[in-house]
């Protein structure tokens, strides 16, 4: 669970901090101002100081927070003087901005406020589209407004160059005061609350937020401008309420409530990414004619409010169509002030005690929860009190018994005491109540109460023999296990009222000797919580809800309890030892010829088989997996699939020793998956299974994988050298590379090779030869290789049992509303021409795609949010997300002409799944591209190169990574003009990246003394041609374009790492890498197979030598449906050797077979990997 953070403010003023993996509250930086209220997100928090003041909290990051200020220097020619700073007087200014109607000299940009800072003076931009401009960055134009280009022609009139300056925001991790730029006679009144939220609203721009603020005169105001690139905004605007209002919440989404001094709730409505201040509200009655409502928060789909009485209450229907909600529901528990959090998980502080409680078992279809339960964490101040029970503790280790029977009994004598004194005060009405898990948690302080004074630190033991009086006790009120009211059929019970039973039953035992930490003067009292950035997993338990010092802990560190990890460890070591000792006993025995061959039946079932002649349909099909053992000791194993045709029955049979892959389908409706072997990827044609279930399908998936592995003696987590890919669906797989594979008398096809899946989730994964390895999701999130095997559907010995981690991921599923115009009614969505779409499609228009019959990717995916319009589609959209073209298809643009008669737009919906393997996520920052230096002779110590391109386009270097961590510790931020979107690093440290334009770049100066290097060199594009990725090798450099073109780039030397010019190798292609031998390997595009065109083929380029670079010619591998291939770990033949000694059994065909299919393999690497455009793709071609 990666970490976040819960915020609090006690009675002091004082702003606290819990981590949602910690268990001590930390006391906020410039502890010197003290503070009323706070709201938080995840990158930030707002306040409000006693002084009534605003301040801003600014997390620190490994990617700082710039801004790009430019302005234009234009200049026209003159017949005396040639280009001159006279302009005419229609012109426009000689320093403008880019639409040239605003002045803006260089000496006119001021730094907004005292948190920001020059980066660096002005400097020319010599760059233009991606290509680079003459020594002086000027570009050239006829006339004012025109298409500026860099070359100088015998009509260029006009100039211009673009002058940039960066600032960057320095006040981070403190608190910055928001200066006021306003007018002073329209500056805000003193604030007394304020709220933040808004940041996903459908599709805004990234990193705006909503800030919203209530002054002492009860007006509402919203902070303009606040965004990634500004994070103190620019101005207060006021907001007319109808009436005056005491408190505002605001939502991760549209959500936005506030209460009025009558205790009436308004609803804002309208918010929406163009509206971000909402249109109008309405107004919520209160759920109490008595009490009015004092406080409410909001957060995804929800809301809770507090009324006068202090009584919570849950607000039904609430979603973003109908924000107003539609009742009201009373939950038990008295509380001061609730706060929901970023997943809508509640927290709220106890009206008596003010102690802060967690609303457990709030789930997406229980969004009211159950219990209360008090968060209990100590503050980090606090530790230094704990040192009497630490050296307790490491006593413990040599006098277990004493400490056991002297804990027992203290906690004996607590029971008994607090059973004593405490039960009998609660009420014999509450038998028929609503919960104590209701009220669990929720407890008073009552003076006089030992139990009281020491409710802060329980921790729960229901085996412990010292908690049998109190169980018994607390067994005797039946109560349910959920809160919710119903309306006044029950008399309303108070937090109070069964504080302390319900502190016993839920809380469990006191811990001796915690009794000081929170005394009745030292006891943390909250005013105020925030949980708007705190984001609780509901699979990770949290530590808040024990006493992290104390006797308790020494207990139950003394229950001897046995770890995951070394259990683990043992069941290692005893199979290890097991499988000796069976060597060991069969070795005098191994001259004997086997009495019988062993045959078993593994496995039978029904299944559906994807039939071979037309028309091509599922059929149902028996399965039956053989396994039998060899006198040689080789376990080896046979698919059978029955079949009938024309009611005769059939088989075909597959060895699995000849499958080369077992791969998962990509199909809605369908549990499918497909088994290749040599021939069968050379027909682009696999044995295509389905099962009934998902469960069957992975027991069949898990079964296979493992018969192949063990027929291929392939076991235990990927070696160094592993070639690592990934599918289109997401999957991960790996292969061990034969020494024959790059070079050698007889290359080994790529079509031979064995690939075996890697649990987990990603959309591209790199390595090197020292076993780092990382991967980045579909939702940019960075993962780090553990070194483990196995995950997802691979369980039992197939599969590590540790380094083996709950991985999830993110994708959106996008489909496009059509539209043509008609003169009678404008744009309609009756398309009325034969020829045209649907009204929904998919992106071609050939496939019909509606809201309702549009289903995740595959079983595994569930939806995670409504449909959206996607502002983000290339080429640009209107306000409402349309495009529009002259025709379907056409290219499509952003703005309405009048040749444009169709128009579409493109809607999205978040899909997530959740599986497991050998990852670890590497929090915060979300990447874009990575890369890793293919070391070869480095110490294992040494530290390796890592770059990165952040989702947002900034390039960063980790630090600290190395083989033993291979997370690395932090990341540099290297400084670019603009957002990049490739980057490579190869040998020798040869760093060379891609900008979001299309251009190359390379790093100069950098080493491993100075990881970052010096300056960015512009180098070239191929002409006419935008780049999208670059791989660099040892010493080869390839780049590819967006419209598919692989290039090499020729003349680099070790005194010139720029290179002179591009050569063109091939086409069709859509990713490809350079591996440390400077071996290509790419995902081709479009591949012809015996049946149909396969889309993302693994293609090996052949004869690439040093005097050959770009290679001779193409090998078809495994495919289609691969997104991604990494072989940047396969460096040297020699360490490859010993990895596995697979190579042999690789290879262990007959002489004749061998010969023949090297022969053809020949013929048909040297066709060339372009085809033929206009054949149609089979839409029974396997898409994984």
């Amino acid at each position: 669970m990666p970490s976040s953070l819960l915020w609090a403010v006690d009675i002091f003023g004082r702003v606290y901090t819990l981590s949602t993996v910690g268990q001590y509250w930390e006391l906020c930086k410039d502890a010197q101002l003290e503070f009323k209220r706070v709201s938080a997100v995840k990158q930030c928090c707002w306040g409000i100081a006693c002084d009534h003041q605003v301040y801003t909290y600014v997390f620190s990051g490994d990617v700082p927070i710039r801004y790009q200020e430019e302005t234009y220097e234009n200049q026209r020619w003159n017949p005396v003087g040639g280009f001159c700073e006279k302009l005419l007087p229609s012109d426009r200014w000689q320093w403008s901005d880019v639409s040239g109607l605003k002045h803006q000299q260089l000496d006119s940009f001021t730094l907004p406020s005292p948190h920001w800072e020059w980066e660096s003076d002005w400097y020319v931009d010599e760059n233009i589209g991606g290509e680079p401009t003459e020594k002086g960055g000027w570009t050239y134009a006829i006339d004012f407004p025109s298409t500026y280009t860099k070359d100088k022609k015998w009509n260029s009139c006009v100039r211009r160059r673009r002058w940039i300056r960066y600032r960057r925001y320095k006040s981070r991790d403190v608190w910055a005061k928001i200066v006021s730029q306003d007018d002073p006679d329209k500056l805000p009144d003193p604030f007394n609350d304020i709220s933040i939220g808004g940041w996903e609203i459908t599709d805004e721009p990234l990193g705006r937020l909503s800030v919203w603020a209530v002054s002492l005169q009860g007006r509402v105001w919203y902070r303009e401008n606040v965004c990634q690139h500004n994070p103190e905004g620019s101005m207060w605007s006021l907001v007319t309420t109808p009436g005056e209002v005491v408190q505002i919440s605001c939502g991760p989404y549209d959500l936005l409530w506030a209460t009025l001094w009558e205790g009436q709730a308004i609803v804002r409505e309208g918010i929406d990414r163009n509206n971000p201040q909402g249109i109008s509200w309405s107004i919520v009655e209160s759920p109490s004619s008595e009490n009015g409502i004092m406080h409410v928060s909001v957060g995804v789909d929800v809301v809770w409010c507090v009324t006068k009485d202090r009584k919570v209450w849950f607000r039904r229907g609430v979603n973003s169509h109908n924000p107003c909600g539609t009742s009201w529901i009373e939950m038990v528990g008295e509380m001061m002030m609730v706060t929901v959090g970023l997943n809508n998980q509640v927290w709220g502080i106890g009206c008596d005690d003010r102690a802060i409680y967690f609303r457990q078992g709030v789930t997406p279809s229980e969004l009211s929860g159950k219990t209360w339960k008090a968060i209990v964490s100590g503050r980090e101040s606090d530790r230094s009190q704990t040192g009497s029970s630490a050296s307790l503790l490491s006593a413990g280790c040599f006098f277990t018994d004493d400490i056991q029977n002297q804990t027992n009994a203290i906690i004996q004598g607590h029971a008994d005491t607090s059973s004593d004194t405490e039960l009998p005060s609660v009420p014999m009405s509450l038998a028929n109540t609503p919960p104590a898990g209701a009220a669990a948690s929720s407890s008073g302080n009552s003076p006089g109460n030992q139990t009281a004074e020491t409710r802060e630190n329980v921790t729960a033991d229901p085996l412990d023999s010292g908690q049998g009086e109190v169980i018994v006790a607390s067994t005797k009120l039946q109560w349910t296990n959920i809160d919710l009211k119903e309306a006044q059929k029950h008399p309303v019970l108070s937090v109070s009222s069964f504080a302390e039973t319900s502190s016993l039953s839920s809380l469990g035992m006191f811990s001796v000797g915690a009794e000081e930490q929170y005394g009745a003067d030292d006891h943390p009292l909250w005013a105020w919580v925030s949980g708007g950035g705190c984001l609780v997993d509901l699979h990770s338990p949290l530590k808040w809800f024990t006493v992290p010092s104390g006797l308790s802990s020494s207990v139950q560190s003394l229950s001897l309890s046995i770890t995951p990890a070394q259990t683990a460890a043992w069941r290692k070591q005893i199979f290890q030892q097991l499988s000796e000792r069976t060597k060991r006993e069969l070795e005098n025995f191994r001259h004997y010829e086997q009495a019988i061959e062993q045959s078993v039946w593994v496995k039978t079932g029904t299944l559906q088989w994807w039939r071979n002649w037309k028309p091509h349909k599922w059929m149902d099909v028996r399965v039956a997996l053989e396994q039998f053992t060899g006198s040689d000791g080789i376990r080896d194993s046979i698919l059978f699939i029955y079949y009938m045709y024309y009611e005769e029955k059939k088989y075909i049979h597959v060895f699995l020793n000849e499958v080369t892959i077992i791969v998962e389908v990509l199909n809605e409706a369908k549990h499918s998956f497909a088994l290749y072997t040599p021939e069968r990827t050379k027909q682009r044609w696999p044995i295509r299974l389905a099962a009934a279930t998902e469960q069957e399908m992975h027991d069949w998936l898990s079964l296979l994988n493992m018969s192949c592995c063990e027929s291929r003696r392939i076991q235990g987590p990927p070696s160094h050298h592993a070639i690592w890919s990934v599918t289109c669906k997401g999957d991960i797989f790996v292969s061990e590379p034969s020494p024959e594979l790059e070079d050698g008398p007889q290359v080994v096809p790529c079509d031979q090779m064995f690939w075996r899946q890697v649990g987990g989730h990603l959309r591209l994964v790199e390595c090197n030869n020292r076993g780092i390895v990382w991967g980045i999701g579909y939702d940019h999130t960075a993962w780090v290789y553990t070194g483990g095997y196995g995950g997802g559907f691979i369980q039992g010995l197939a599969s590590s049992a540790d380094n083996i981690y709950t991985q999830s991921d993110v994708k959106c599923v996008y489909i496009y509303e059509n539209q043509r115009w008609n003169p009678v009614t404008g744009y309609s969505s009756r398309l009325g021409l034969p020829t045209d779409r649907y009204m929904w499609s998919d992106a071609s228009g050939l496939q019909e795609c509606t809201k309702l019959n549009t289903k995740p990717p595959s079983p595994q995916w569930t939806w995670v949010s409504d449909w959206y319009i996607d502002f983000n589609t290339s080429g640009g959209t209107d306000r409402e997300g349309w495009q529009y073209a002259a025709d379907f298809p056409a290219s499509y643009h952003g703005h309405k002409t009048m040749k444009d008669f169709v128009r579409r737009r493109r809607w999205a919906r978040k899909c997530k799944i959740v599986t497991n393997g050998p990852w670890l996520e590497v929090p915060p920052v979300t990447l874009w591209d990575i890369s890793i230096i293919p070391s070869t002779d480095a110490d294992g110590e040494e530290a390796v190169a890592l770059w990165a391109i952040s989702d947002k386009g900034d390039v960063l270097c980790r630090l600290g990574v190395t083989q033993q961590n291979p997370a690395g510790t932090s990341w540099l931020h290297v400084g670019t003009d603009q957002p990049f979107i490739s980057i490579s690093v190869g040998a020798f440290y040869q760093v060379w990246a891609i900008a979001r334009d299309g251009s190359a770049f390379y790093r100069g100066s950098v080493s491993q003394k100075k990881p970052a290097g010096d300056c960015w060199y512009h180098i070239p594009s191929p002409q006419k041609q935008k780049l999208k990725q670059v791989s660099v090798g040892r010493t080869s450099v390839f780049v590819l374009d967006k419209n598919g073109n692989l290039w090499y780039r020729q003349g680099i030397t070790p005194s010139y790492p720029q290179g002179s010019t591009w050569d063109h190798v091939s086409n069709n292609i859509r990713k490809m890498s350079v591996g440390p031998l400077d071996q290509v390997w790419v995902i081709a595009d479009k591949v012809q197979g015996s049946h149909s065109l396969s889309c993302g083929t693994v293609c090996h380029r052949t004869g690439v030598q040093p005097m050959e670079p770009k290679g001779l010619s193409w090998d078809y591998g495994i495919g289609g449906g691969w997104e991604h291939i990494s072989v940047r770990g396969n460096a040297t033949e020699e360490s490859r050797l010993t990895v596995h000694d697979t190579s042999e059994e690789n290879l262990a065909v007959s002489k004749d077979l061998e010969n023949e299919e090297s022969k053809g393999k020949t013929e048909h690497s040297k066709s060339p990997l372009m085809v033929s455009e206009s054949q149609e793709l089979d839409r029974n071609a396997v898409n994984c």
